[in-house]
Order: C-alpha cells, then structure tokens, then sequence
C-alpha cells in the first residue's frame, strides 16, 4: 500500500488560473494516485479521523494558519506522531505568524503587504546535492513571492532555494532582498516525535504546478515530508495490466 496523503485545499480565489485549490486536489488526486500514493482530501481542515491513518497533509488553500481550536488540536496530534507537512503558497498565511512558523518552519502575517503580486521569480538553487532538488536548475517562473517572513529558530529551516524580490510596487524596499523560496524543516513539537515539513512558497499561477521541473521536486518534497525514500512517488511505476482484463463481451 502507498503513501496515504491528504490534501487540504480551499476555495477558489483571485482571478482565473490562479489561487485555484479546487483544481489543485482535482487534479492531483490524481496524479498522486497514478504515482502510487493513497489520497484523500476535502476543502476542509482534516479531522481527527481523516489524519489517523495519514503520512502527509499538502496544504493548498489561503490562508491556513487561522485554524479553530478543534483543527490546532487534531493537526498537533497529528505532528507529534509525526505527521508531515506540505505547504504551499500562502498557505503559511495566518493571524498567528510565529506559531504557524513552528509547524512549517516559516510564515507571514495576514493583512500585511508582504507579497510581490504577479512577477518574474528567479530561482537559485542553494542545495544542489539535496536530492529533492533533483534536476532543478535555476528556473524563472511567472508567479508571486513573499518577504517579511517569521521564521522558526532553534532548529530553522533548510533553505533549498532562494529569489531575489523584484522591483514590484507593493514590492517597495524590499526590492532585491533574497528571500528563502523553497526550504525543509526538521522539528519536535512539544516533545513528540521528529517531524518534517516542505514548503514551496509559489504557485500562485495555477500554471506552474504543471512545471515539469516543479512537479518533480513537489513529488520528492511530499515522500520526503511523508519519511519516505525521496523518489518514492517520482520512480512508482503502476503494476502491469493482464493480458485478459480488456472488456469481453459475455456472448449470447
């Protein structure tokens, strides 16, 4: 049996081809389902119940750090038994920065302008012999960055790629400030066990996502989230069809 996953996305926001959560669990339910992973998932924070059995959540949805009392509770109890994390885009978003930062590694503060909007991201890939950056080159992707990060201390992140911020308006100072863009991290949530997060802070053009390059880091960052060997989802390769299973009609 597979990895069993869990995507938690939302409801669609922004304008067309972006911030598209639906889509997202859509189609990788089933793309994760064809590299061999068991997948579950809803436009709502996972349960208890839905996390039980659970290697990684993927969180797509904006906004994911205002969590009820319920859902802190059960996604806690999920981390301490030593559950994984996938974060993506402004998912790390929240009311709360410094505590989301301590189950992702790094979060900002909702209500604050702290994003770049649409924009040439420039990727440098500062962990090149990180198997998860497998094939990644320094790529520019039309999307959205984030700077006035909160990071987690004591253990911080793994930084696998950075951006330098471009010149946008909402930009401001912060123009050509190099902001960590894709990162691990490693922790103990009060006193569980060891947990992984991953984080990829774009895709904020849906497009992206059909990267080949992004798609193959996205499928070694959620085995690796999940304690499996890191190319676990990118090398499956789907048990052969018999050779009788083609419909045959059952004849007169």
């Amino acid at each position: 049996m597979g990895m069993h996953i869990y995507i938690w996305a939302g409801l669609k926001s922004h304008y067309a081809g972006q911030h598209d959560y639906p889509q997202f669990l859509a189609d990788w339910s089933k793309l994760l389902t064809a590299h061999g992973a068991v997948v579950d998932g809803a436009l709502h924070a996972p349960t208890a119940a839905d996390l039980a059995h659970t290697d990684v959540v993927i969180i797509y949805k904006g906004d994911a750090g205002y969590l009820t009392a319920e859902e802190k509770t059960a996604l806690e109890a999920y981390i301490r038994r030593g559950g994984g994390l996938v974060s993506l885009h402004d998912s790390l978003c929240g009311p709360d920065p410094d505590y989301f930062a301590t189950l992702v590694g790094g979060a900002k503060k909702h209500g604050e302008v702290n994003y770049t909007l649409g924009a040439p991201i420039s990727y440098t890939v500062v962990e090149t012999s990180n198997p998860i950056m497998k094939g990644m080159s320094n790529i520019v992707l039309f999307d959205e960055a984030f700077f006035n990060m909160t990071w987690a201390h004591d253990p911080g992140i793994d930084v696998l790629a950075t951006a330098v911020i471009p010149g946008t308006p909402s930009a401001g100072s912060h123009k050509g400030e190099v902001v960590p863009q894709i990162w691990t991290y490693e922790h103990v949530l009060n006193g569980g066990k060891p947990a992984r997060a991953f984080v990829w802070m774009q895709g904020h053009e849906y497009a992206n996502f059909s990267n080949y390059q992004i798609q193959q880091m996205l499928l070694r960052g959620i085995a690796w989230a999940a304690r499996q060997p890191v190319d676990t989802l990118v090398d499956y390769v789907p048990p052969a069809r018999p050779a009788n299973s083609q419909f045959q009609s059952p004849g007169p």
